[in-house]
């Protein structure tokens, strides 16, 4: 039995304004002058700029009579100079607000890129840990407008950047809570010539955000309770929106449970993000991708503290068996139906260095939220199930 809503065009203010709905994108001039900018400069990463959600956005820009200009100097996995660069930009072209398009990847280096417009300390200066953020000055941030072409990250309605410390080759989680996006755009249509990998993968990395904050021993309970929706949508709408591209119902269903995924997460993350991000900086891989591999083998490391909430999960689901078992079983059909390798080498990662990621997963911010204590150990022992297994951790 089915629950979900169907999506349909409308406006939302949780946790910023949403405009959601297939076409919105043909009223981004409108909010442009509404926020009372002349001269934009959208940013996305190099592999988007000739495709069509960002030719769309710019001719939906033109034709309002808004001059923009486009900024596309980010990489898969941004990087402090990505950021630099795009600030360069900014400042050069006289700009006075980000339209930020694409994936994770260019929203995140846009977020930093209006956050850094108007500092004079270092971007890792405002690493998200302790009170780093107050260092921030506040008197000049640059709004945003953020327009999601991929469900995954939820970016769009985030409060931080993952960005590479190229020089440290690791990842860096910047934070502010000023950073999240002045009005978001959803518009499906932008989102319906992803290829099926990348929407399978991207689709993943929305669940991980949602499962990881559902088992996070911290008490949220309006996260807890957004976390199990967004899974409650994945289950039904990522198999569809990854073998029927251009289903707009799947489209938008995911869209809105990427944008929940991160609201989720604030309740916490776990060792697999704390995993994810040292292999990301050091291999250059995919984000989403390696939370889809890792997650079955940190579901099954943190089983025996979370067993009630995985029976839980289980019944909520409807799943045929609503056990941990039960969960991680359906991980791993999910993972087989959307044709996702099942291990880390199976995504050409066969050179891991085991010792140094697992140094670096236990000191990443996200460990801390991991509803087993998380040591080098025991990073160990995940990252060598997911390696060496073929199909079950």
């Amino acid at each position: 039995m089915s629950f979900d809503t169907k999506a349909v065009s409308s406006n939302w203010s949780f946790p910023t304004s949403v405009r959601f709905g297939s076409g919105r994108i043909s009223e981004l001039a409108a909010v442009v002058r509404e926020l009372g900018s002349h001269r934009p400069l959208v940013v996305t990463d190099n592999g988007l700029k000739d495709l069509y959600p960002v030719q769309r956005t710019l001719e939906a820009l033109r034709s309002g009579g808004v001059d923009a200009k486009l900024f596309h100097g980010v990489k898969p996995n941004p990087t402090g100079s990505n950021v630099t660069d795009g600030v360069e930009a900014f400042r050069a072209g006289g700009h006075d607000l980000i339209v930020a398009i694409g994936g994770g990847s260019a929203l995140d280096a846009a977020k930093a890129i209006a956050l850094m417009a108007g500092q004079t300390i270092e971007m890792w200066d405002l690493e998200d840990i302790g009170e780093n953020w107050k260092r921030a000055n506040t008197s000049h941030l640059v709004l945003v407008i953020a327009i999601p072409t991929t469900a995954g990250t939820g970016s769009e309605l985030g409060r931080s950047s993952v960005i590479t410390h190229e020089a440290e080759m690791r990842k860096v989680i910047v934070f502010h809570p000023r950073m999240m996006p002045d009005v978001v755009i959803m518009d499906p249509e932008l989102t319906t010539g992803l290829p099926a990998p990348i929407t399978a993968a991207t689709g993943m990395d929305a669940l991980s955000h949602a499962l990881e904050a559902y088992c996070a021993p911290s008490f949220h309970p309006m996260a807890e309770g957004v976390a199990l929706n967004t899974m409650r949508i994945i289950k039904t709408w990522l198999p569809v929106a990854t073998l029927e591209g251009g289903n707009l119902e799947a489209r938008s269903q995911m869209l809105v449970a990427s944008g929940m995924g991160c609201v989720a997460l604030q309740k916490g993350l776990g060792a697999i993000h704390a995993l994810a991000h040292p292999l990301g900086a050091l291999h250059d891989a995919p984000h989403g991708l390696l939370n889809a591999v890792l997650m079955p083998y940190v579901l099954e490391f943190n089983a025996p503290a979370i067993t009630q909430k995985l029976e839980l999960l289980g019944r909520f689901l409807d799943l045929p068996n609503p056990t941990a078992a039960g969960v991680i079983e359906w991980i791993l059909d999910l993972r087989e139906t959307l044709s996702i390798p099942s291990t880390l080498a199976g995504i050409g990662l066969v050179d891991i260095d085991i010792d140094k990621v697992a140094r670096m997963g236990v000191v990443d911010p996200c460990a801390g939220g991991n509803p087993v204590p998380l040591d080098e150990a025991g990073l160990r022992s995940i990252l060598t199930a997911a390696q060496n297994s073929r199909s079950h951790p």
